[in-house]
């Protein structure tokens, strides 16, 4: 008597707890069988077991598909030719056969989906069995929630990588080029920073002067998540490369220090021109503008003097009158006037004096000849 699948599944239910997704049947064959085996496979969690029959209790064969690496379509969709997917896990290659191209996409979906915990982009199903494969993943990542990690906090600058600081005795070049320029110009120095062979690393070329003669030692410096590694007998860890120029330099107590370039000196003088508001040359005395006064004029002269003109010429601009007091202005023409009242009254004194004293000259001239004249003579 056939027992009835609800039987069966309550009956696997005590063997696992983990939730059945999909289930149907297929052909599995490993990487050592030569023939297909026919199985009814389980896909509970991220786990398929396969049975050799709908009604076996116990599985025949567990696989644990949390460690599948990839999930290979060997031979495309083909009329009358059903898809074969490789599954490649850590214990070998494993390919797992499907009766059509239907139940195939549905295999490689729910197994995609639970081993990635994420939904197929490419997928050839209809809505409704999409809409079962979401289901799936969200129980899965309930059943996980270890799987769901929370968005990862802003990174501070702390934590960004820096870019380091390159010493002035860095150059791009190689070692022959690097060996040439401290031997060309030793006085520049005699440790040369370069880049090493293997990218991202570092190397140091050093110009030593023996008794015997020059020679020239390349050290390696290896760039790590920790810091940067010179390459001794014994390696030395320090944090920059500023450091491992000093940790040479104080090695070779001082006898070695990082190669620079010589820089060019000028040799001539250029002053740039003063502004326009300044002037270099040696200031020049201001002369002031001299006053603008009329001609006084002379005592003996005979003409009326006049204040002003009766009347102006034409063409000759005459101020107006300002009706406004203004006591400077009152305060120049009393002055005016004052000074020309004391010429007038200078003129006509000097006229009166001159007009008496030629009256009296008149009148003592006659009586002078009336004197003459009466003297008797002796």
């Amino acid at each position: 008597m056939a027992v009835h699948q609800r039987v069966v599944h309550k009956r696997r239910e005590t063997i696992t707890a983990l939730p059945l997704y999909y289930s149907g049947r297929l052909l599995k064959k490993g990487s050592k069988e030569k023939n297909f085996g026919n199985f009814y496979g389980e896909l509970r969690g991220a786990t398929l077991f396969l049975y050799n029959d709908d009604t076996q209790d116990t599985y025949t064969e567990r696989l644990d598909l949390e460690q599948l690496r990839s999930m290979e379509l060997k031979s495309f969709f083909k009329k009358g030719e059903p898809p074969i997917f490789t599954l490649i896990l850590p214990s070998g290659e494993m390919q797992l056969k499907m009766d059509c191209a239907d139940t195939g996409e549905e295999w490689r979906g729910y197994i995609l989906t639970v081993v990635k915990k994420e939904i197929p982009k490419k997928l050839q199903l209809l809505p409704g069995q999409m809409m079962k494969l979401e289901e799936v993943l969200a129980q899965e990542k309930e059943r996980n929630p270890q799987l769901t990690r929370p968005p990862l906090p802003p990174r501070s600058n702390k934590m960004m990588p820096k870019i380091p600081t390159m010493p002035d005795c860095f150059f791009d070049v190689s070692r022959q080029e690097a060996e040439k320029m401290l031997d060309g110009s030793p006085e520049n120095g005699s440790i040369i920073l370069r880049p090493s062979a293997i990218p991202k690393n570092y190397a140091l070329t050093i110009r030593q002067k023996t008794t015997s003669g020059v020679s020239f030692k390349n050290y390696r410096v290896t760039n790590t998540n920790f810091g940067y590694v010179i390459e001794l007998d014994t390696p030395v860890t320090v944090n920059s490369l500023d450091e491992v120029l000093s940790y040479f330099m104080e090695k070779t107590e001082y006898r070695y220090c990082p190669y620079v370039d010589s820089q060019p000196y000028d040799t001539c003088i250029i002053t740039s021109p003063p502004p326009k508001c300044i002037s270099i040359s040696s200031p020049s005395h201001k002369t002031l503008p001299s006053a603008q006064v009329a001609p006084m004029m002379p005592l003996h002269s005979k003409e009326k003097f006049h204040l002003l003109p009766e009347k102006a010429d034409e063409g000759e601009y005459v101020m107006p009158d300002d009706h406004r007091p203004n006591n400077l202005y009152l305060a120049q023409l009393d002055s005016e006037l004052q000074k020309a009242l004391k010429i007038r009254r200078e003129h006509i004194y000097r006229s009166m004096e001159a007009e008496k004293g030629a009256i009296c000259d008149q009148v003592v001239k006659p009586a002078r000849h009336c004197g003459a004249a009466q003297q008797p003579e002796t």
